[in-house]
């Protein structure tokens, strides 16, 4: 089977009409660091994501940016700051406080983290299954209208094995919004794909982003994804988030760092525009 093309929305303005962006901040990070022993992966990193958002972690190999979504989660606690979430400190919550606060979010791993043994429609049940009571019928419901957003309505009864890489990836996205969750992590959404299924993931977390209003967290170094479905880059370099802004000033940032991070992707639509022959170059 084949992945279903989406319509490309790169050529759309970037306002807040469309996306419904806010500056209520929906998770903040407060001077967070964290070590794994001699090694400090987070130093004092300050973030803020806005509410309706979609802000792209961008950094290399080991700089922090899973650890940045687990702690997010929940999932580790750091070794100094504070993490808020809708304005509630959950730094120190206990494991069954957490819980709660993990519902409001859904998130897309790397590999898609699929059950082999279960069907396409398995798969997407069973949060529903294990975290709600909702009786079959409506789970059943449920699935098929979260596969019809990621354009997979067909898929119900497959089974993981019989899944390219991007279909795989888009029911790892139809159960991670199952349960309608307030933000969307993706952590390396397009790793692993070619570049047109790559795209097809891109345009489709533009899709639910305009869809169901939520607040996004893309984690990535791939930076066609990254200026595909970015408002804003974060970008994480020696333990810190040592730029912040939005695409466009990405473009013409005078951070050195940054600017060599993208010029090393070797991707023209993350370069200043080209001057024209006779105009000056500013330094």
């Amino acid at each position: 089977m084949t992945d279903l093309p989406i319509a490309d929305r790169r050529a759309e303005p970037r306002g807040t009409d469309r996306r419904r962006t806010t500056r209520e901040p929906f998770v903040e990070f407060q001077n967070v660091a964290k070590a794994y022993g001699p090694k400090q992966v987070l130093r004092d990193a300050n973030l803020t994501v806005y509410r309706g958002e979609v802000l792209v972690i961008l950094g290399g190999s080991g700089s922090g940016k899973s650890v940045t979504l687990r702690h997010m989660l929940g999932l580790e606690a750091p070794d100094s700051g504070r993490i808020i979430v809708e304005e509630e400190d959950i730094t120190d919550l206990p494991e069954q406080e957490l819980y709660r606060v993990r519902k409001k979010f859904g998130m897309l791993f790397q590999s898609a983290a699929l059950f082999d043994s279960m069907s396409v429609f398995e798969n997407i049940a069973f949060p529903l299954r294990e975290h709600t009571e909702m009786s079959e019928e409506e789970i059943a419901r449920a699935v098929r209208e979260k596969l019809e957003l990621v354009n997979l309505h067909h898929a119900e009864q497959l089974m993981p094995v019989s899944l390219s890489g991007g279909m795989r990836k888009r029911v790892g996205l139809a159960r991670a919004i199952v349960l309608d969750p307030k933000m969307i992590l993706y952590d390396e959404p397009t790793t692993g794909l070619d570049p047109i299924t790559g795209q097809v993931i891109n345009e489709l977390i533009i899709d639910l982003q305009s869809k169901l209003n939520v607040t996004s967290v893309v984690v990535t170094h791939d930076i066609h994804s990254a200026f595909s479905v970015g408002d804003r880059i974060a970008f994480l370099n020696h333990g810190t988030f040592e730029w912040i802004g939005t695409m466009d000033q990405a473009r013409v940032s005078d951070d050195s760092d940054l600017r060599a991070f993208l010029k090393a992707s070797a991707v023209t639509a993350a370069q200043p525009e080209m001057k024209r022959p006779g105009e000056a170059v500013s330094d």
